[in-house]
């Protein structure tokens, strides 16, 4: 079975089929053709197995790979993909046709969409998460929010992405009084919240604090996973069991339009494979630039069939507007988690706030 790989190339077809006939010997043997022994090339080497003109002065190619280089290995799947060729300029990965069992191999998230849902006793309808932030507040004021928000009804509640283990609110602090807090809004209200922290560190030091986590009673973590390594997403999982979040951190720095990784396919694709059970993007009209289209191929490569790989939650962020909510619904359906955060800082009364979300999203959902 061999990865087909549907790159975007700067220049003619003639540019661009040399252009993929390096990119093939470069990803996989890196010498050049002519030193490479033919036996090994046809072993070994990527094949180019098309190439055509897609106008406006760039080529599409498709380039395929043995999937035993792959190693069923997140970071080797990256380095395949886009290692060295990243170095260059022109090279983007616009889609990849995954074979099922590469993708049985890799996995996928252990929980996904339904696993998700059983977690936060949320059979149908979407879901809403609050961040807590800023950076720079103790564990003990991290923690009233978490409270707060877990008292309006809001099923999840995350760290931001910029909590680590600063000395305001260091790690350990934060995820015990934190999780204490939800527990406690929890047995008040009847409710179920998830408490989600953020355990993004090194490699030798993210598993260890998402056990810390687990054993603290949270059922789910979020992980930088460019930052940490993507590999680290499915790392996490299998060594806890717990939920992973994914935050789209540093990902922009694949997304240069002509070059780099596409979105969906980064977002969609790779996070998905890796075994995020939800990921993290930055909605249309919110801080950042996606576009509405590319937010709702992100939303179908998340969702979509993909051999025998779980659906990812789609959790659109970065500046929803918590009155906008329910025409995001309309737009990206049930199966979506809404991160929200500004829009609800900015109100005089969070916890009324935040209850006026809940009860709008749960009469369009059952209107």
């Amino acid at each position: 079975m061999r990865l087909r790989v549907t790159y975007h190339l700067a220049g003619s077809t003639r540019t661009a089929a040399a252009t993929a006939r390096d990119l093939a010997f470069e990803q996989t043997v890196e010498l050049p053709r002519d030193t490479v022994p033919s036996e090994l090339a046809a072993r070994v080497a990527g094949r180019v197995e098309s190439v055509r003109a897609a106008g406006r002065g760039r080529s599409r190619a498709v380039v395929s790979f043995d999937t035993s280089l792959v190693c069923e290995d997140v970071p080797q799947l990256l380095n395949l993909l886009f290692g060295n060729i990243s170095l260059k300029r022109g090279v983007l990965v616009a889609g990849i046709d995954w074979p099922d069992d590469l993708l049985a191999a890799l996995g996928g998230p252990r929980l996904g969409i339904p696993g998700v849902r059983d977690l936060a006793a949320a059979a149908r309808g979407p879901l809403l998460c609050a961040a807590l932030k800023p950076l720079g507040l103790s564990a003990a004021g991290l923690a009233e929010l978490a409270y707060t928000f877990a008292r309006a009804g809001i099923g999840l509640v995350k760290d931001d992405h910029s909590l680590v283990d600063q000395t305001a609110a260091p790690f350990r602090e934060r995820v015990e009084r934190c999780q204490e807090a939800v527990t406690r809004a929890n047995r008040e209200t009847g409710g179920n919240t998830l408490y989600l922290p953020n355990v993004t560190s090194d490699a030798a030091a993210i598993v260890e604090r998402a056990d810390f986590a687990r054993r603290a009673g949270c059922r789910g973590v979020v992980v930088n996973a460019l930052p940490a390594g993507l590999g680290s997403v499915g790392a996490v999982s299998r060594a806890t069991g717990l939920a992973v979040v994914s935050h789209p951190s540093l990902a922009g720095a694949f997304f240069q339009g002509d070059h780099g990784i596409a979105p969906a396919v980064l977002l969609g694709d790779l996070f998905r494979v890796a075994g995020s059970d939800a990921v993290i993007y930055p909605n249309v009209g919110g801080r950042f630039t996606f576009s509405e289209r590319t937010c709702v191929a992100i939303n179908a490569r998340l969702r979509g069939p993909l051999g025998p790989v779980r659906p990812a939650f789609p959790v659109p962020a970065g500046g929803i507007d918590a009155a906008r909510v329910p025409h995001w619904i309309e737009r990206y359906g049930a199966d979506t988690v809404f991160l929200l955060g500004s829009s609800l800082y900015a109100q005089p009364d969070l916890e009324r706030a935040a209850r006026r979300l809940v009860e709008a999203v749960k009469r369009h959902s059952h209107g």
